[in-house]
């Protein structure tokens, strides 16, 4: 006669049920993507050629193009990386290798957590009123990308500390005890080995970048014309500058509804070209880790 063990289970029937459920779910979730996806495609595709993204709007010209959006688009998440990585990654090895645990830790985390979970567009009425007129830097690039910054900043911080979390403590005490310091353990052991982590984490904000359209429209503004020389490709970032999703926004006000799905297009195909690298350069930095482990054992 048979009984219940870890090797032989009873099934029931309630077991069926949920696990129908899970997978009826997950077929939803599928269905909706992939739905969202092609009816975009369906519409836009047809809008996208080279005039489109090589052009400028322009009645006189006659163009209806998102060039200048694109190069905007670039400029606010070049700036925006360029001052929110650095912070956010020492910051994150402040709090999980320098700083002891109390108070003041906790108090940071719990900061960072909450301003992830604030809206954006109230990033946006900061960004408007302290970047935009306290520091007197206008709608422009500039207001924009500092805005993002503060967007940004909590997700990369806690998926650099959860990064550095993963690594054993074994590394660390094994380069401390060879004589290493602590800054040169982290150099050369810590970020190599979380390296993964964190590049996920800057991947991620740029797709929160991308996507970004409420705290942008208060602070960057929806200038659309491409610099004129190459001093003013300098001098743009303090100028008025509208995203690709601050484009489509005012695009559909207008009832350009052809074109507002031709950018659509344009921001899905970013995003899932974003999604890949992000798999991609996780197991690439992965095999790496495993190709050295390998090199090392085989000596």
């Amino acid at each position: 006669m048979q009984t219940n063990s870890i090797y032989i289970k009873k099934k029931h029937p309630s077991d069926a049920v949920l696990t129908g459920l899970i997978y009826l779910c997950a077929l939803i979730s599928i269905f909706i993507v992939v739905g969202i996806i092609v009816y975009v495609f369906v519409r836009g595709v047809g809008q996208i050629d080279w005039t489109f993204l090589t052009t400028v709007k322009s009645s006189k010209n006659g163009t209806y193009g998102i060039a200048g959006n694109l190069l905007n688009t670039l400029y606010i998440i070049i700036i925006t990386l360029l001052i929110a990585t650095p912070l956010g990654v020492g910051a994150a090895i402040y709090l999980n290798e320098y700083a002891k645990p109390g108070r003041l830790v906790r108090a940071i985390e719990f900061t960072t957590e909450t301003l992830s979970g604030i809206p954006s567009i109230i990033f946006g009425m900061f960004g408007m009123v302290f970047f935009g007129t306290t520091l007197g830097l206008g709608y422009s690039i500039l207001t924009g990308a500092l805005t993002l910054t503060l967007l940004i900043l909590p997700l990369i911080t806690r998926n650099t500390q959860e990064a550095l979390r993963t690594v054993p403590d074994s590394y660390r005490s094994g380069a401390l005890g060879i004589g290493a310091t602590k800054w040169y353990m982290i150099r050369t052991i810590l970020l190599p080995s979380a390296m993964p982590g964190i590049i996920t984490g800057v991947i991620l904000a740029i797709g929160r970048i991308v996507g970004e359209s409420a705290a942008l429209i208060f602070t960057a503004g929806s200038g659309y014309f491409l610099p004129k020389s190459i001093g003013g490709a300098f001098s743009k970032i303090l100028e008025s500058g509208g995203t690709l999703t601050i484009e489509m926004y005012l695009r559909m006000t207008n009832a350009e509804y052809d074109a507002a799905f031709g950018i659509a297009v344009v921001l899905l195909v970013i995003v899932l070209f974003i999604n890949a690298l992000t798999k991609f350069l996780t197991k690439r930095f992965d095999v790496t880790r495993l190709d050295e482990r390998r090199k090392k054992k085989s000596k």
